[in-house]
């Protein structure tokens, strides 16, 4: 099952850093920069949490499900 996540589209969005969406998440540094510079690279459960708590945001809005290449 392919995801792509949307995390540079949500920080565009925010007009912030990915060093502030570091920082406002507590997400590791190594997360927040892989999770922005690669779209396909999945939060886990704890950091997709901690992502919509701290932004009020549903799980949709930072997952995408994709279409399987065939």
């Amino acid at each position: 099952m392919p995801l792509k996540n949307h995390v540079r589209e949500l920080v565009e969005k925010k007009k912030i850093s990915v060093y502030r969406f570091k920082v406002e998440t507590g997400i590791a540094n190594r997360t927040a920069y892989d999770l922005y510079n690669k779209p396909y690279h999945l939060p886990s459960p704890e950091v997709l949490s901690k992502i919509c708590d701290t932004y009020q945001i549903q799980p949709s809005e930072v997952l995408e499900w994709v279409s399987p290449e065939k």
